[in-house]
């Protein structure tokens, strides 16, 4: 009885033209494009986590993923599951959905800027051409998945893979070319830089 309701249910999606999609359809679809070669994945953690419940400890797999196009799109996902696999499919279909676009100028960044996520804090400054990234840990995988090839990177505070990770996402983001902020205050570039 619930099969035959449930049935319905999806044949009247398909007539109406709803998009709905299932968890199964979602976790495929990323599985397939991740295969296609246009994204890279690189596992920043895989952590034991344990809940306590009432018949004692439940055991539990956590991964943080970073996923990029090495194009200027990235992004940071968590995903837990009772198993390793499960738990990194999860991660980057969360990074999927949390893609930013970074603005990249002669293969570095417009200008310096720090940003923190809980106490993780981050300090990002452009560099000349041929220096590499030189950045440690998590910062390094989210820099290089972004597709920036010269950038000077220090992390601050925290020292947790998650928060560094978080931290950098959220400076990337809040990164603006010359053009667009003059652009938006009414000026050309030649008189917002005198």
């Amino acid at each position: 009885m619930a099969q035959e309701k449930r049935e319905q249910g999806k044949e009247f999606d398909k007539e109406h033209k709803r998009g709905y999609k299932t968890a199964d359809e979602k976790r495929e679809e990323a599985l397939t494009a991740s295969k296609s070669g246009e994204w890279k994945e690189r596992v920043l953690q895989i952590r034991r986590v344990t809940k306590v419940v009432k018949g004692g400890k439940k055991l539990s797999f956590r991964a943080v993923v970073v996923v990029g196009n090495g194009q200027g799109q990235v992004g940071v996902g968590v995903g837990k599951a009772s198993e390793v696999i499960g738990a990194i499919q999860k991660a980057i279909i969360d990074g999927r959905k949390s893609l930013i676009t970074v603005p990249i100028f002669k293969k570095t960044i417009p200008h310096p800027i720090t940003a923190k996520a809980g106490a993780g804090k981050i300090l990002i400054r452009p560099a000349a051409e041929g220096t590499g990234v030189i950045a440690g840990g998590s910062a390094r995988s989210v820099l290089e998945l972004a597709g920036i090839e010269n950038i000077l990177c220090k992390s601050l505070g925290s020292k947790s893979p998650l928060n560094i990770a978080r931290a950098t996402i959220q400076a990337l983001s809040e990164l603006r070319m010359f053009k667009d902020v003059a652009k938006a205050r009414g000026l050309t570039i030649e008189q917002m830089l005198n």
